[in-house]
């Protein structure tokens, strides 16, 4: 691993992206401890102790990890690219049923800039309109957090225009780090900002009081887990393509073969964004009316929650699955190129047979994510040492980690030099 390192720091190219993303994250980490103007922090701390420990907590403590803090900070990155993240996924959902940006995303380079266009004006809508709702909340629940005298509504205004700014500021940061540096620039923000709330996370175990076994039960679920993601983010069911031989001229075309891959995990860790905003929502509901008996029902502890939670991961596993890969659509292609499977007919049977091998892949993905999604709450259970969202934060963690090792392996391979993987240079 330290000969990899230094092997990549060898390479000019390498080393300036491994060191202008270094630079990249400080700032974003900087950006982290600077306060949107007029707000009281020492009222604001407070407020978020008794919001978190509240029935809406884990709204506040989930979104808390995806932006590193800076929620708890209330700084001018409190919105961090969640508002990005938000219009990506209600596009890449509305190209399901909206023809125009169907085709928009098939025709190449120029479309997926117009597509990108999209994304971000979506981004600045979304931005303003959750800035000011979490602004506006706040004032009308703590007067108090506010200021030097400023007037409620000012002060809002002032709070909306700083966290819709810092989440611009954020996007393109993230540009950056994708055009200069190493890996994907918006990934590796969220990667550095849920990393940066592991050493908080390491102290609740430690203030936790754990006896030897619970020690060895946590160390063994950890090791597992990020072992068990490694695998089954790599993992994938390959279904073989022969294209068939055709003569033109004196030239002889087709004849190869390769393969329709199917990753295991299709949704990454958005079917479990999407299903814990859904069940959050009764949870935010009964703390703002009073409801007690809504609020024991979804309190996160509760089988009814747990159960509800589990079904609405695996739904929408498979409804994300159905958005980002169409059997018929690959089947077309596949026919239009000369190909097939060998021993399918071509068409309808080729279409049948895609659908059936990602039914059966997309279901192990999903029981994966509903483990993933409901281990915090196992262990919480066996150790009585509150996790928030481990198995979601880790799952980000290490795909954007495996992403990042991937494209320096390929720089320092392409360089003749060894890489991380050993199995890369045979």
């Amino acid at each position: 691993m330290w000969k990899a390192l230094q092997n990549a720091f060898r390479i000019p190219e390498l080393r300036d992206r491994i060191i202008f993303t270094l630079l990249a994250l400080i700032v974003f980490r900087l950006g982290i401890y600077i306060p949107v103007p007029g707000i009281n922090i020492q009222a604001w701390a407070e407020a978020f102790k008794r919001f978190s420990g509240a029935a809406a907590g884990g709204i506040i403590s989930f979104y808390d990890v995806f932006t590193g803090g800076a929620l708890e900070n209330f700084s001018i990155f409190a919105m961090s690219v969640t508002p990005y993240i938000n219009a990506s996924i209600v596009l890449q959902l509305l190209s399901s049923v909206i023809t125009k940006l169907r085709e928009m995303l098939r025709e190449g380079e120029e479309g997926r800039k117009k597509f990108a266009k999209y994304t971000r004006n979506l981004t600045v809508a979304l931005g303003a309109f959750q800035s000011f709702i979490v602004s506006f909340s706040l004032v009308r629940q703590s007067p108090d957090i506010v200021a030097y005298n400023l007037h409620p509504m000012m002060f809002v205004i002032i709070s909306t225009v700083s966290m819709l700014a810092g989440t611009m500021f954020l996007l393109w940061l993230g540009d950056r780090i994708t055009e200069k540096g190493i890996g994907n620039g918006i990934s590796i923000l969220i990667f550095a900002g849920i990393v940066a709330r592991y050493p908080s996370y390491f102290g609740s175990v430690l203030l936790g009081n754990l006896n030897l076994f619970g020690w060895i039960f946590l160390i063994a679920i950890a090791v597992i887990t990020v072992a068990g993601i490694i695998y089954v983010q790599q993992a994938e069911r390959r279904i073989a393509i022969q294209y068939a031989t055709r003569v033109v001229g004196r030239r002889v075309y087709g004849g190869a073969s390769t393969y329709i891959p199917i990753k295991v995990n299709q949704g990454g860790v958005i079917p479990i964004i999407f299903a814990s905003a859904i069940v959050m929502i009764p949870a935010a509901i009964a703390e703002m009316v009073g409801w007690q008996w809504l609020r024991a029902i979804f309190s996160p502890g509760n089988v009814l929650y747990i159960t509800l939670y589990g079904l609405l991961v695996f739904f929408f596993t498979y409804f994300y699955s159905i958005v980002v890969f169409d059997p018929h659509e690959v089947s077309e292609n596949v026919r239009k190129y000369g190909g097939f499977i060998p021993g399918i007919r071509p068409g309808k049977s080729t279409e049948e047979y895609i659908q059936r091998v990602l039914n059966r892949v997309t279901f192990m993905g999903a029981v994966f994510l509903v483990v993933i999604a409901l281990l915090p709450h196992f262990v919480e259970s066996v150790t009585r040492v509150n996790i928030v969202i481990g198995g979601t934060s880790t799952l980000i963690a290490v795909g954007v980690a495996l992403d990042v090792l991937q494209q320096m392996e390929a720089h320092m391979i392409m360089r003749h030099y060894e890489g991380f993987m050993k199995k890369g240079l045979k």
